[in-house]
Protein backbone atom coordinates (compact mmCIF):
# COMPACT_ATOMS: atom_id res chain seq x y z
CA UNK A 1 0.00 0.00 0.00
CA UNK A 2 1.47 3.39 -1.02
CA UNK A 3 1.95 5.99 1.73
CA UNK A 4 -0.38 9.01 1.66
CA UNK A 5 0.90 12.04 -0.28
CA UNK A 6 2.88 14.67 1.60
CA UNK A 7 0.08 17.23 1.08
CA UNK A 8 -2.47 15.00 2.85
CA UNK A 9 -0.08 14.31 5.72
CA UNK A 10 0.61 18.02 6.12
CA UNK A 11 -3.11 18.89 6.15
CA UNK A 12 -3.72 16.17 8.76
CA UNK A 13 -0.97 17.49 11.01
CA UNK A 14 -2.24 21.07 10.74
CA UNK A 15 -5.79 19.94 11.52
CA UNK A 16 -4.68 18.09 14.65
CA UNK A 17 -2.64 21.07 15.83
CA UNK A 18 -5.56 23.45 15.31
CA UNK A 19 -7.87 21.09 17.19
CA UNK A 20 -5.45 20.91 20.10
CA UNK A 21 -5.10 24.70 20.19
CA UNK A 22 -8.89 25.07 20.05
CA UNK A 23 -9.36 22.66 22.96
CA UNK A 24 -6.72 24.40 25.07
CA UNK A 25 -8.16 27.84 24.35
CA UNK A 26 -11.71 26.79 25.18
CA UNK A 27 -10.65 25.27 28.51
CA UNK A 28 -10.26 27.90 31.18
CA UNK A 29 -6.99 27.94 33.15
CA UNK A 30 -6.98 25.24 35.81
CA UNK A 31 -6.35 27.70 38.64
CA UNK A 32 -9.68 29.37 37.77
CA UNK A 33 -11.63 26.40 39.17
CA UNK A 34 -10.61 27.47 42.66
CA UNK A 35 -12.07 31.00 42.61
CA UNK A 36 -13.73 30.98 39.18
CA UNK A 37 -12.29 33.78 37.07
CA UNK A 38 -10.98 35.73 40.06
CA UNK A 39 -7.70 35.46 41.89
CA UNK A 40 -8.08 34.13 45.43
CA UNK A 41 -5.41 36.48 46.78
CA UNK A 42 -6.97 39.50 45.06
CA UNK A 43 -10.36 38.66 46.53
CA UNK A 44 -8.90 38.82 50.03
CA UNK A 45 -6.70 41.79 49.18
CA UNK A 46 -3.43 40.10 50.19
CA UNK A 47 -0.25 39.23 48.34
CA UNK A 48 0.77 35.70 47.42
CA UNK A 49 3.48 35.85 50.11
CA UNK A 50 1.02 36.65 52.89
CA UNK A 51 1.12 34.41 55.94
CA UNK A 52 -1.84 32.64 57.51
CA UNK A 53 -2.36 35.36 60.10
CA UNK A 54 -2.61 38.09 57.44
CA UNK A 55 -5.03 35.96 55.40
CA UNK A 56 -7.24 35.42 58.46
CA UNK A 57 -7.30 39.10 59.35
CA UNK A 58 -8.18 40.07 55.77
CA UNK A 59 -11.03 37.57 55.70
CA UNK A 60 -12.51 38.73 59.00
CA UNK A 61 -12.33 42.34 57.87
CA UNK A 62 -14.11 41.62 54.59
CA UNK A 63 -16.67 39.31 56.21
CA UNK A 64 -17.71 42.07 58.61
CA UNK A 65 -18.18 44.39 55.67
CA UNK A 66 -19.97 42.09 53.23
CA UNK A 67 -21.77 39.61 55.46
CA UNK A 68 -25.50 39.40 54.53
CA UNK A 69 -26.44 40.23 58.13
CA UNK A 70 -24.36 43.43 57.93
CA UNK A 71 -24.95 44.40 54.31
CA UNK A 72 -28.25 43.55 52.54
CA UNK A 73 -26.93 44.53 49.10
CA UNK A 74 -27.22 41.50 46.71
CA UNK A 75 -23.87 42.31 45.10
CA UNK A 76 -22.25 42.40 48.52
CA UNK A 77 -23.71 38.97 49.25
CA UNK A 78 -22.18 37.54 46.07
CA UNK A 79 -18.83 39.07 46.97
CA UNK A 80 -19.05 37.57 50.46
CA UNK A 81 -19.52 34.08 48.97
CA UNK A 82 -16.44 34.56 46.80
CA UNK A 83 -14.40 35.85 49.75
CA UNK A 84 -15.45 32.91 51.93
CA UNK A 85 -14.50 30.44 49.18
CA UNK A 86 -11.11 32.13 48.71
CA UNK A 87 -10.48 31.93 52.45
CA UNK A 88 -11.38 28.21 52.53
CA UNK A 89 -8.76 27.60 49.83
CA UNK A 90 -5.97 29.73 51.28
CA UNK A 91 -6.38 28.90 54.98
CA UNK A 92 -5.37 25.27 54.43
CA UNK A 93 -1.70 24.72 53.63
CA UNK A 94 -2.36 21.77 51.32
CA UNK A 95 -5.00 23.46 49.14
CA UNK A 96 -3.04 26.71 49.11
CA UNK A 97 0.04 24.85 47.88
CA UNK A 98 -2.05 23.25 45.12
CA UNK A 99 -3.47 26.65 44.15
CA UNK A 100 -0.01 28.24 44.02
CA UNK A 101 1.19 25.37 41.84
CA UNK A 102 -1.78 25.87 39.49
CA UNK A 103 -0.91 29.57 39.18
CA UNK A 104 2.74 28.80 38.44
CA UNK A 105 1.91 25.99 35.96
CA UNK A 106 -1.25 26.96 34.06
CA UNK A 107 -0.29 24.67 31.19
CA UNK A 108 -0.87 21.58 33.35
CA UNK A 109 -4.62 21.94 33.06
CA UNK A 110 -5.70 18.35 33.54
CA UNK A 111 -3.25 17.62 36.37
CA UNK A 112 -4.28 20.72 38.35
CA UNK A 113 -7.97 20.00 37.80
CA UNK A 114 -7.57 16.42 39.01
CA UNK A 115 -5.80 17.62 42.16
CA UNK A 116 -8.59 20.09 42.85
CA UNK A 117 -11.38 17.56 42.57
CA UNK A 118 -9.42 15.01 44.59
CA UNK A 119 -8.93 17.57 47.38
CA UNK A 120 -12.54 18.81 47.47
CA UNK A 121 -14.60 15.81 46.40
CA UNK A 122 -12.42 12.85 47.36
CA UNK A 123 -13.08 10.89 50.53
CA UNK A 124 -11.81 12.63 53.64
CA UNK A 125 -12.40 9.84 56.12
CA UNK A 126 -9.44 9.07 58.35
CA UNK A 127 -8.19 5.52 57.56
CA UNK A 128 -7.75 4.94 61.28
CA UNK A 129 -11.45 5.65 61.85
CA UNK A 130 -12.34 3.23 59.05
CA UNK A 131 -10.14 0.54 60.63
CA UNK A 132 -11.65 1.06 64.07
CA UNK A 133 -15.18 0.93 62.64
CA UNK A 134 -14.41 -2.26 60.73
CA UNK A 135 -12.95 -3.91 63.84
CA UNK A 136 -16.02 -2.92 65.89
CA UNK A 137 -18.39 -4.34 63.30
CA UNK A 138 -16.45 -7.59 62.99
CA UNK A 139 -16.19 -7.90 66.77
CA UNK A 140 -19.94 -7.35 67.13
CA UNK A 141 -20.76 -10.07 64.59
CA UNK A 142 -18.20 -12.38 66.22
CA UNK A 143 -19.71 -11.90 69.68
CA UNK A 144 -23.26 -12.48 68.42
CA UNK A 145 -22.16 -15.64 66.62
CA UNK A 146 -20.40 -16.96 69.73
CA UNK A 147 -23.46 -16.21 71.87
CA UNK A 148 -25.85 -17.91 69.45
CA UNK A 149 -23.61 -20.99 69.12
CA UNK A 150 -23.14 -21.29 72.88
CA UNK A 151 -26.84 -20.85 73.70
CA UNK A 152 -27.83 -23.38 71.06
CA UNK A 153 -25.34 -25.91 72.46
CA UNK A 154 -26.62 -25.31 76.01
CA UNK A 155 -30.23 -25.89 74.96
CA UNK A 156 -29.25 -29.16 73.27
CA UNK A 157 -27.33 -30.33 76.34
CA UNK A 158 -30.24 -29.53 78.65
CA UNK A 159 -32.42 -31.96 76.71
CA UNK A 160 -30.08 -34.91 77.27
CA UNK A 161 -30.74 -37.50 80.02
CA UNK A 162 -27.20 -37.09 81.36
CA UNK A 163 -27.79 -33.41 82.11
CA UNK A 164 -31.11 -34.12 83.86
CA UNK A 165 -29.46 -36.84 85.94
CA UNK A 166 -26.76 -34.39 87.02
CA UNK A 167 -29.45 -31.91 88.06
CA UNK A 168 -31.24 -34.55 90.15
CA UNK A 169 -27.96 -35.59 91.76
CA UNK A 170 -27.18 -31.97 92.60
CA UNK A 171 -30.67 -31.52 94.03
CA UNK A 172 -30.23 -34.60 96.23
CA UNK A 173 -26.88 -33.26 97.41
CA UNK A 174 -28.39 -29.92 98.37
CA UNK A 175 -31.30 -31.62 100.17
CA UNK A 176 -29.02 -33.96 102.08
CA UNK A 177 -30.05 -37.03 100.10
CA UNK A 178 -33.75 -36.60 100.83
CA UNK A 179 -36.12 -36.55 97.87
CA UNK A 180 -39.35 -34.62 97.84
CA UNK A 181 -42.03 -37.15 96.99
CA UNK A 182 -44.56 -34.43 96.30
CA UNK A 183 -42.48 -33.45 93.29
CA UNK A 184 -42.30 -35.60 90.24
CA UNK A 185 -38.72 -36.51 89.46
CA UNK A 186 -39.46 -36.13 85.78
CA UNK A 187 -40.90 -32.63 86.13
CA UNK A 188 -38.56 -30.44 88.15
CA UNK A 189 -39.59 -26.91 89.05
CA UNK A 190 -38.28 -24.52 86.37
CA UNK A 191 -36.94 -22.06 88.93
CA UNK A 192 -35.15 -24.85 90.77
CA UNK A 193 -33.77 -26.17 87.50
CA UNK A 194 -32.42 -22.74 86.58
CA UNK A 195 -30.80 -22.33 90.01
CA UNK A 196 -29.18 -25.74 89.81
CA UNK A 197 -28.03 -25.29 86.22
CA UNK A 198 -26.09 -22.17 87.23
CA UNK A 199 -24.06 -24.30 89.64
CA UNK A 200 -23.14 -26.81 86.93
CA UNK A 201 -19.99 -25.96 85.01
CA UNK A 202 -20.88 -27.16 81.54
CA UNK A 203 -17.80 -27.78 79.39
CA UNK A 204 -19.06 -28.09 75.83
CA UNK A 205 -16.45 -28.90 73.21
CA UNK A 206 -16.54 -26.44 70.32
CA UNK A 207 -18.94 -24.04 72.07
CA UNK A 208 -17.28 -21.89 74.70
CA UNK A 209 -18.84 -18.98 76.53
CA UNK A 210 -18.50 -15.72 74.56
CA UNK A 211 -15.57 -13.72 75.87
CA UNK A 212 -14.66 -10.10 75.17
CA UNK A 213 -10.95 -10.97 75.32
CA UNK A 214 -11.29 -13.24 72.28
CA UNK A 215 -12.85 -10.64 70.03
CA UNK A 216 -10.91 -9.50 66.95
CA UNK A 217 -10.92 -5.85 68.01
CA UNK A 218 -9.57 -6.56 71.49
CA UNK A 219 -6.90 -8.90 70.13
CA UNK A 220 -5.84 -6.27 67.61
CA UNK A 221 -5.48 -3.65 70.35
CA UNK A 222 -3.50 -6.07 72.52
CA UNK A 223 -1.36 -7.24 69.58
CA UNK A 224 1.81 -5.33 70.66
CA UNK A 225 1.50 -6.75 74.18
CA UNK A 226 0.86 -10.26 72.81
CA UNK A 227 3.88 -10.11 70.51
CA UNK A 228 6.09 -8.80 73.31
CA UNK A 229 4.92 -11.54 75.63
CA UNK A 230 5.52 -14.16 72.94
CA UNK A 231 9.06 -12.91 72.29
CA UNK A 232 9.83 -12.89 76.02
CA UNK A 233 8.43 -16.41 76.43
CA UNK A 234 10.41 -17.67 73.44
CA UNK A 235 13.60 -16.16 74.83
CA UNK A 236 13.06 -17.76 78.24
CA UNK A 237 12.26 -21.10 76.60
CA UNK A 238 15.40 -21.00 74.49
CA UNK A 239 17.61 -20.07 77.44
CA UNK A 240 16.13 -22.61 79.86
CA UNK A 241 15.73 -25.69 77.65
CA UNK A 242 18.16 -25.13 74.79
CA UNK A 243 21.07 -23.43 76.48
CA UNK A 244 20.90 -24.67 80.09
CA UNK A 245 19.34 -28.08 79.16
CA UNK A 246 16.97 -27.96 82.13
CA UNK A 247 14.23 -30.62 82.47
CA UNK A 248 10.80 -29.52 81.29
CA UNK A 249 8.44 -28.08 83.89
CA UNK A 250 5.02 -29.70 84.15
CA UNK A 251 3.19 -26.87 82.37
CA UNK A 252 5.76 -26.75 79.56
CA UNK A 253 5.68 -30.54 79.21
CA UNK A 254 1.87 -30.39 79.02
CA UNK A 255 2.13 -27.74 76.29
CA UNK A 256 4.53 -29.91 74.28
CA UNK A 257 2.26 -32.93 74.69
CA UNK A 258 -0.81 -31.02 73.58
CA UNK A 259 1.04 -29.63 70.56
CA UNK A 260 2.38 -33.06 69.62
CA UNK A 261 -1.13 -34.54 69.65
CA UNK A 262 -2.55 -31.55 67.78
CA UNK A 263 -5.32 -31.00 70.35
CA UNK A 264 -7.10 -27.63 70.71
CA UNK A 265 -7.25 -26.03 74.15
CA UNK A 266 -10.84 -27.04 74.88
CA UNK A 267 -10.13 -30.69 74.01
CA UNK A 268 -7.03 -30.74 76.19
CA UNK A 269 -8.87 -29.18 79.15
CA UNK A 270 -11.64 -31.77 78.91
CA UNK A 271 -9.16 -34.67 79.45
CA UNK A 272 -9.03 -35.96 83.02
CA UNK A 273 -5.89 -35.32 85.05
CA UNK A 274 -4.87 -38.98 85.24
CA UNK A 275 -4.86 -39.33 81.45
CA UNK A 276 -2.98 -36.04 81.09
CA UNK A 277 -0.30 -37.26 83.50
CA UNK A 278 0.08 -40.52 81.58
CA UNK A 279 0.43 -38.66 78.28
CA UNK A 280 3.00 -36.24 79.67
CA UNK A 281 5.09 -39.05 81.15
CA UNK A 282 5.23 -40.71 77.72
CA UNK A 283 7.21 -37.68 76.40
CA UNK A 284 5.21 -37.58 73.19
CA UNK A 285 7.11 -34.52 71.91
CA UNK A 286 9.89 -36.98 71.00
CA UNK A 287 9.19 -38.44 67.58
CA UNK A 288 9.84 -42.09 68.47
CA UNK A 289 7.56 -41.96 71.52
CA UNK A 290 4.80 -40.31 69.51
CA UNK A 291 5.02 -42.95 66.77
CA UNK A 292 4.82 -45.74 69.36
CA UNK A 293 1.80 -44.11 71.02
CA UNK A 294 -0.03 -43.67 67.71
CA UNK A 295 0.66 -47.31 66.84
CA UNK A 296 -0.86 -48.37 70.17
CA UNK A 297 -3.94 -46.24 69.52
CA UNK A 298 -4.42 -47.81 66.09
CA UNK A 299 -4.14 -51.33 67.54
CA UNK A 300 -6.61 -50.45 70.29
CA UNK A 301 -9.04 -49.04 67.73
CA UNK A 302 -8.83 -52.22 65.62
CA UNK A 303 -9.35 -54.42 68.71
CA UNK A 304 -12.53 -52.54 69.65
CA UNK A 305 -13.96 -53.05 66.20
Amino acid sequence: MNPPPATIRWHTTVTLCLAAVLILTTISPSHAIYCDEDDCYDLLGVSQNANSSEIKKAYYKLSLKHHPDKNPDPESKKLFVKVANAYEILKDEATREQYDYAIAHPEEVFYNTARYYRAYYGHKTDPRAVLIGLLLILSGFQYLNQSATYNQAIEMVKKTPAYKNRLRALELERNGGITNKKKSQKNMNKKTEEDLSKELDLQITGAEKPSVWKLIGVRFILLPYTLGKLLFWSGCWFWRYKMKKCPYAWEDASYLTQRSLGLPNDRWRSIDEETKEDLVLRRLWEKSNLESYMAEMRKESKRRR
